[in-house]
């Protein structure tokens, strides 16, 4: 519980209407996607960064927690309050500040929804490519914070890649802007990668520009399927030395397909999985790219399920409801958002299929596969949580000896916390702990994340 001086001067700093110890609202931000929950002591929604900076300054002062929170939509618990303290909502913080035409960038606040900005960019005839399947929900800041990916990282990147400059409350209350508005520039050491993705451990995040593209003209997604899953390797390397490379490539297995099948308008033939394609560009290398990849699939005796055009489509719609549909086979769900390499990924998914028929669990995976980023999810009910854990062990360790890590783009929060030091060389973990601490002296800043307490 706070001190009452502590609430007092919090209320100050923010005015009463932005603060709250309502066991009523504290319920509301004590948790994020992963259904674990933690109740911070107060919620607060500051509506600048210079609210922001008196009220970390505050914290370091009386030594309480403070955790960033943007839309809660996190996988890997990152936004919750685990040491109680404050929870700094940054709702109020969603303006798209300026969108710059010609210089091709956008200055937005931390908590403006992702799905928002790409429509007012895309209105403009520019393009914010970073695509998480939370778009219509998440927030810029919390993408930058874990450094969102999505469907079209394959030809795209991921979010890293389109942050320039951020302003930054430092977590001992300083505000400091990073980067450059240019295209190059070496001056000095670049210190926004060391940011983007540092889960809110090392800063929080008041203004962001981000980089644009010109807005593709045209979009077409195809849907194959996928017989055998022993074709992938064949497959995935003719569409990834493609002159112009897909913009998506999206996996999802068998027990994906039965998720989904009640879901499409036309049947699904017999199978073990489906990958959905996109291309985007001009018209013409839409329908080139659609058409090579539909030769490539005839090569490989693949059948083509469908074939759209346009930014709006069935296909997409359908893979965009595939997480809640698998709740069909478990009342819980526990997911971890491997990578691998290219030429692991078929070792993976079938090794996948063997645990699953080893435990006789519901073991769903589908994702990326463009980037080797796989989604597996365990459906469960409550009284086999413990076998849970044991499987999802074997699954990170195989992943580890796969050459691959542990998250490819959910972060690891506090529920991948023992899973990083399997990864990550001690003596490197040891370089990251103390970046930490020299930004984060008294630990206030989002505790319990990234490194245990």
């Amino acid at each position: 519980m706070l001190p009452p001086r502590v609430i007092k001067a919090i209320i100050k700093i923010v005015g009463k209407d932005f603060f709250s110890d309502k066991k009523e609202d504290l319920l509301c931000y004590a948790y994020d996607a992963t259904q674990k929950s933690h109740l911070p002591d107060a919620v607060v929604f500051p509506g600048s960064a210079k609210e922001i900076s008196n009220i970390i300054k505050l914290a370091n002062d009386y030594h309480f927690a403070v955790t960033p929170r943007g839309a809660g939509s996190g996988m890997a618990g990152g936004s919750v309050p685990i040491k109680k303290g404050v929870v700094l909502a940054l709702t109020r913080l969603n303006r798209i500040l300026e969108i710059d035409e010609k210089n091709l960038y956008v200055w937005v606040e931390p908590g403006v929804i992702t799905g928002d900005l790409q429509q007012a960019v895309a209105e403009k005839g520019l393009f914010y490519p970073p695509d998480p399947a939370s778009l219509s929900f998440s927030t810029i800041g919390g993408n930058v914070a874990t450094c969102a990916g999505g469907a079209r990282a394959v030809k795209y990147g991921v979010t890293k890649d389109y942050v320039l400059a951020l302003e930054i409350v430092l977590p001992t209350g300083e505000i400091i802007y990073t980067g450059k508005k240019t295209v190059k520039g070496v001056s000095g050491y670049d210190l926004v990668p060391l940011f983007v993705g540092s889960e809110g451990t090392l800063g929080i995040f008041t203004k962001i520009l981000l980089r644009l593209l010109p807005l593709p003209p045209q979009r077409g997604t195809i849907l194959l399927n996928i017989k055998n899953l022993k074709i992938l390797p064949d497959l995935l390397v003719k569409l990834l030395y493609l002159p112009e490379r897909p913009t998506a490539i999206e996996f999802m297995d068998d027990l994906c397909r039965e998720c989904l099948k009640e879901k499409f308008s036309f049947s699904l033939p017999p199978g073990e999985g489906l990958l959905l394609l996109e291309a985007d560009g001009s018209e013409r290398e839409v329908d080139f790219i659609l058409d090579t990849i539909i030769t490539i699939a005839k090569t490989l005796n693949i059948e083509i399920i469908a074939k759209e055009k346009g930014e709006k489509n069935e296909l997409w719609e359908i893979r965009r409801a595939l997480s809640p549909a698998i709740f069909k086979f478990g009342e819980r769900k526990r997911n971890y958002d491997i990578v691998v390499p290219y030429k692991n990924i078929l070792t993976m998914i079938l090794y996948l299929k063997k645990i699953r028929e080893k435990y006789g669990f519901f073991i769903l995976c589908f994702g990326h596969i463009g980037d080797g980023n796989l989604h597996v999810n365990i459906l469960y009910d409550a009284q086999k949580e413990d076998k849970v854990e044991e499987i999802a062990k074997k699954i990170i360790k195989k992943t580890l000896n796969l050459e691959g890590s542990i998250s490819g783009e959910h972060g690891i929060g506090f529920k991948n916390i023992t899973y990083l030091s399997w990864e990550i060389k001690p003596h490197t973990l040891f370089l990251m702990q103390k970046i930490k601490q020299f930004f984060d002296p008294n630990n206030i800043l989002n505790p319990g994340k990234i490194f245990p307490l």
